[in-house]
């Protein structure tokens, strides 16, 4: 069963793969390579965008399936059904992802910025776009990272330094949106957006953990994060703008990651207790005979 040990790498070759590949006609198109006109691009960009956004669980059911077999997938795919997440997987994303994005959103107010508009057409109109963001835009990427990555990286570096790790990986693999004309990623600064992504690495892991590690948990605590920003936007679209918001609301994200860790691993036995869903991760993951 040395298969079985060995770290799952194969899940980033897939994930990038599969992201990038399917990226790279829009990346070209943007900077001219590939003749495409605006009007065509403007069209494609947000279903092609939503296609590559996939990739994260295409590694993930691929590892299972190579690694363990289709019984693994099987009963992966069964475990999204159970949503016995406790009190603290289902209120902590709203109140704590609402309340550092709106903070983000109405603090610039105070020294004379303009407030900026929501996005959406109407409040009603969210609760069909939060199950838009749990299933399709974004909350699908946590059947990778959070649903199966983690848990390998964690035992090999430790909660800390895992979703630190899992953090910027995150970030890096969104990088082809940076360069694509559509996407809001084109008027994001990188650095605040990795810092961003670090917090959510870290926030949404808690989640997870508290909610027995029930991967469905990350994809609502994920579709949280998405729903609430157009609700209380934190970007300027315009070129060059300095983006003081985007830059309070990463930092604000950061410090409630860091603080839901905190919390995660000062409890007893919260982060090494054995889980039903641990049963392929641990088969995936270093013997630790192997790596004294």
């Amino acid at each position: 069963m040395a298969e079985d040990k060995r770290f799952p790498y194969r899940f980033f070759v897939v994930t990038f793969a599969w992201s990038w590949l399917i990226w790279l006609p829009l990346v070209l198109a943007g900077v001219g390579i590939i003749p495409l006109g605006k009007d065509l691009l403007g069209a494609v960009t947000a279903p092609w965008i939503m296609v590559g956004v996939f990739g994260p669980a295409a590694g993930a059911l691929y590892s299972l399936r190579t690694l363990r077999g289709k019984d693994a997938v099987r009963e992966y795919l069964r475990g999204l059904l159970d949503l016995r997440f406790g009190w603290w997987g289902w209120l902590a994303p709203p109140l704590v992802l609402g309340v550092t994005t709106w903070l983000a959103w109405i603090l610039p107010e105070l020294w004379g910025a303009p407030r900026l508009p929501m996005l959406l057409p109407a409040v009603w109109t969210f609760a069909p776009y939060l199950l838009l963001m749990v299933f399709l835009g974004g909350g699908q990427e946590e059947l990778g990272w959070r649903g199966y990555i983690l848990d390998p990286l964690e035992q090999r570096l430790g909660p800390w330094l895992g979703n630190l790790v899992l953090g910027v990986v995150w970030s890096v693999w969104h990088l082809p949106l940076f360069f694509m004309p559509g996407s809001t990623q084109v008027f994001v600064p990188f650095l605040g957006f990795t810092l961003l992504l670090i917090g959510y690495s870290y926030f949404h892991a808690a989640v997870r953990e508290a909610a027995g590690k029930r991967t469905m948990a990350g994809l609502v605590s994920h579709g949280w994060a998405n729903a609430v920003v157009p609700l209380f936007p934190t970007l300027v679209m315009a070129d060059g703008a300095a983006q003081p918001r985007y830059w309070i609301w990463a930092g604000l994200t950061l410090l409630a990651g860091v603080v839901a860790t905190i919390v995660r691993t000062s409890r007893p036995g919260a982060v090494r207790r054995p889980y039903a869903s641990d049963r392929w991760a641990a088969a995936d993951a270093p013997d630790p005979a192997e790596t004294a």
